[in-house]
């Protein structure tokens, strides 16, 4: 059944947990969306569980830490999970056999901080076991990378893709290529890629034994159908579809 809200506090004591998507959701990229700091906060002192689930390629520290700066107080979210930390996990009990990588990552240094206490290294991409596809640079055009992806599909390796969106919204409505786009192209192209993150059920497993609640306990508020509302229903979430972030500009007037 679909019901139109106003307010998030209109649903938010039928939960155990409320999980919030990151961009789009919390903020732009750059600042927190409009009363949303003051709206979770009221909830957090009227007891709510709140946790965040975000296809960030890096790990849940860095993300909670960025949240932190933008304004959201530490005590805010009893959980941050991200499909860069679900991946890490992975490699971390043995899960994924690739000890030799090739990073695509947002910013210099990103794939970096990501590896660290695991037993991986970063090589060229003829020496290397798999690609990690953790992060674009914003700006980033639709055949970025395209050099390197074919020579992945020629060695036939993998594609890690810890960020499965196809875009990401920015300040002023605006939206940037997100690393889902690329890994969407290589499997066109015949290539493996494996994902991690929203709309795949193993992320939203974690978040349910990390807080130990069932999964019908659990809101999943999210901006983005395909990746947030429909991954949230395969899991046996219930899903707030917001109008802003992804799609502001269509709903827009």
């Amino acid at each position: 059944m679909t019901r139109f809200l106003t307010s998030l506090s209109e649903v938010a004591s039928d939960y155990g947990a409320i999980v919030l998507d990151q961009w789009g959701v919390l903020h732009d990229g750059c600042a927190p969306y409009p009363l949303a700091v003051s709206t979770l906060s009221k909830l957090k002192d009227q007891g709510h569980v709140l946790a965040v689930l975000s296809n960030s390629g890096k790990r849940a520290a860095p993300n909670a830490a960025r949240l932190t700066r933008m304004g959201y107080p530490s005590r805010l979210f009893d959980l941050v999970m991200t499909s860069g930390e679900a991946l890490w996990r992975a490699f971390d009990a043995g899960k994924m056999p690739f000890s030799k990588l090739f990073p695509i990552a947002r910013a210099p240094g990103d794939a970096e901080d990501w590896a660290k206490g695991l037993d991986v290294s970063f090589a060229a991409i003829e020496q290397a076991e798999a690609v990690l596809l953790m992060g674009l640079p914003d700006g980033s055009p639709p055949d970025a990378f395209e050099d390197v992806l074919a020579v992945a599909l020629d060695l036939g390796l993998p594609v890690l893709c810890s960020n499965p969106d196809r875009r990401a919204p920015r300040a002023a409505g605006t939206t940037v290529l997100s690393p889902g786009s690329l890994a969407d192209r290589y499997t066109a192209s015949g290539g493996e890629v494996r994902f991690v993150g929203k709309p795949h059920c193993p992320v939203f497993r974690a978040v349910e034994a990390a807080l130990d609640l069932p999964p019908g306990k659990f809101l999943m508020v999210g901006d983005s159908l395909e990746h947030d509302i429909a991954g949230a229903d395969a899991a046996g979430w219930h899903g707030l579809f917001i109008r802003g972030g992804l799609y502001a500009e269509k709903f827009a007037g």
